[in-house]
């Protein structure tokens, strides 16, 4: 049997139930095999990028509620307290696992494009706008999907009164909270870049008195919380119609660069729900979202690696192997991955055993340039590649990432943005909106082929957001997994999988060791971490073009199941903290 195998040929359902999945080389569901860890008395554990969201989420786990609630209730709170990275003016993936059931549902509450968008709305005269002139306009703006992708994971999952999740930041945000040294630290780096400290709303809150805030400074947000208060009190109505819609649409229509979004694309938003793709790697099964998210990357980079490490192999092969990998499953992605309500993914293909034992074998040489591959040439003798032109994604990082588990062993992974740091810099509310339509392709060819990742009425841009869960062969839970991180964040995901599966590391461990990314010729390794820069001497020496870097951007949040504990980690690279519960 191969050590790979994607089972049942991907699990292509909305809510996937582990306990329906056949066990490897059986042709039926074996129930008893599948069941969930019902005996569940780990007590609960929550990861998250600040300290006050981790309290936030324990408070609704000492309630009773579920990991959904916890999820919530954290994320309401990163929005006041790390507005750089997320907030409800922008959007998120969540994967949930019910332990009673052994099912997982992905709600995507990715943003949309306004109606009004256009494959060329960031070209100007056969020339693409820079980043940056991209990033602070109204163009950039999409419509939010965080606020109802709580609705829809609250109806499905919750347990706790709806109001009651947002009371932790409706208070912090009327008491005030101390400034973080990365918050302050952003804020002149952004201010010489963009227009956080010129747009009056935000130059008033970040800047006051003309200074940007500094570490320790207590910052109230009361407009802030009257907008949760709404949402609270009415419902998701509040935030999608009506007055705050009207200003949303307000704000994104402004110059520079005034956008098309309007109130009724708001009005209009509605959260998907999607397929969750599963896939062994060696005893355990990878499970992740699909499309428009980059999480079948993760079941790419494990099966790859598996494929490359076949023989007996140090830990620098190990190394290497999971550079190749990376490099081949990016340039994968990155030419066939985009919204799959507008454009064929073809991801059965791309995760199909025989495509990627195949792929391993067009392991490039170190030095030269990984280019995608083509399934259907593969698989059928029937070539798909040229169906899609050349991705042309610039990808920032200004994002979060979240991993809890309940006291029942219900899970969440859930992973926000509002793409760039602050977003577009453009307030309503007392929040940041997003500027997602920059991670479209923003370069358009005309005549060319169409672009996986293209610009388009309606549609949901690429993300590399990934959130992961790992199973035993028993269906049990043992991992959770997910970062921010922009493109780097399949990188830094598969990262914290492998070290733990197949390097033997704690969680912490796992977070804390070096970051390689190897997208494209250059691989990024992380030196001011050991053992980082051996692995930079290692890997230049094998002929691969290095860049050597004092830090990465990533935002890990991990929880391994241990037999009798949770092992949680948060990554040291942010302000991330772990929180627990006591076991039942």
């Amino acid at each position: 049997m191969k050590r790979f195998h994607v089972i049942a040929a991907l699990l292509f359902i909305a809510a996937c139930s582990l306990a329906e999945i056949p066990a490897p080389g059986s042709t039926a569901s074996t129930e008893a095999a599948w069941s969930p860890d019902r005996t569940w008395n780990r007590g609960a554990i929550a990861a998250t990028a600040n300290p006050h969201a981790a309290a936030a989420a324990i408070e609704m786990l000492d309630k009773g509620g579920h990991a959904v609630d916890a999820a919530i209730a954290a994320h309401a709170v990163l929005g006041l307290v790390e507005p750089q990275s997320s907030g409800i003016g922008g959007g998120g993936f969540m994967l949930v696992y019910e332990n009673s059931t052994g099912e997982l549902t992905f709600h995507d509450g990715r943003e949309v494009a306004p109606s009004g968008a256009t494959v060329d709305m960031f070209m100007r005269d056969g020339e693409v706008l820079g980043f940056m002139e991209a990033w602070q306009s109204g163009l950039a703006v999409g419509v939010p999907g965080v606020v109802a992708l709580y609705k829809s994971a609250h109806d499905d999952h919750g347990k706790l009164p709806w109001p009651e999740l947002f009371q932790p930041a409706i208070r912090l945000a009327l008491a005030g909270f101390e400034v973080s040294p990365r918050l302050a630290m952003f804020l002149p780096r952004v201010a010489s870049r963009g227009r956080l400290d010129e747009n009056p709303a935000t130059a008033a809150y970040f800047f006051p008195g003309g200074e940007s805030l500094q570490v320790g400074h207590l910052l109230r947000n009361p407009e802030y919380a009257a907008t949760l208060k709404r949402i609270a009190n009415e419902g998701i109505d509040a935030f999608y119609k009506g007055k705050i819609a009207v200003a949303i649409a307000k704000a994104a229509q402004e110059a520079p660069n005034g956008g098309t979004l309007t109130a009724e694309d708001i009005a209009n938003y509605r959260v998907a729900k999607r397929d969750v793709v599963c896939g062994e790697f060696r005893e355990f099964k990878i499970c992740t979202t699909s499309p428009p998210s980059s999480g079948g990357a993760q079941i790419m980079i494990a099966g790859l690696y598996d494929h490359l490490t076949r023989e007996s192999a140090t830990q620098d092969d190990k190394i290497a192997a999971f550079v190749d990998a990376q490099r081949l499953a990016y340039a994968d992605r990155d030419h066939y991955f985009g919204d799959p309500d507008s454009v064929l993914v073809p991801l059965d293909d791309l995760l199909n055993p025989a495509y990627i034992e195949y792929r391993a074998s067009e392991r490039f040489a170190p030095g030269a340039t990984p280019t995608h591959g083509d399934p259907g040439r593969v698989l059928r003798g029937e070539p798909i590649a040229s169906l899609w032109g050349d991705d042309t994604t610039e990808e920032v990082s200004g994002t979060t990432h979240m991993s809890i588990i309940d006291n029942e062993g219900n899970a969440v992974s859930m992973t926000a943005t509002i793409e760039a740091p602050f977003g577009s810099s453009r307030w309503v509310g007392g929040f940041l909106l997003n500027n997602e339509m920059t991670d479209f392709a923003r370069e358009h060819v005309p005549g060319g082929p169409p672009v996986a990742n293209a610009i388009g009425p309606g549609r949901r841009p690429r993300s590399s957001m990934s959130p992961t869960m790992v199973f035993d062969m028993d269906g049990k839970i043992l991992m959770v997994t997910g970062s921010p991180g922009g493109n780097s964040i399949p990188a830094y995901v598969s990262k914290s999988i492998i070290a733990v599966l197949d390097w033997n590391m704690s969680a912490q461990d796992a977070v804390d060791f070096p970051n390689i990314v190897a997208r494209g010729k250059m691989v990024r390794v992380e030196v001011g971490v050991e053992p980082g820069k051996a692995i930079a001497t290692d890997l230049a020496e094998r002929g691969y073009k290095v860049q050597e870097r004092d830090g990465e951007n990533s935002g890990l949040h991990v929880i391994v199941v241990r037999p009798s504990a949770l092992d949680g980690a948060a990554d040291k690279r942010r302000e991330g903290v772990v929180r627990t519960t006591s076991a039942n």
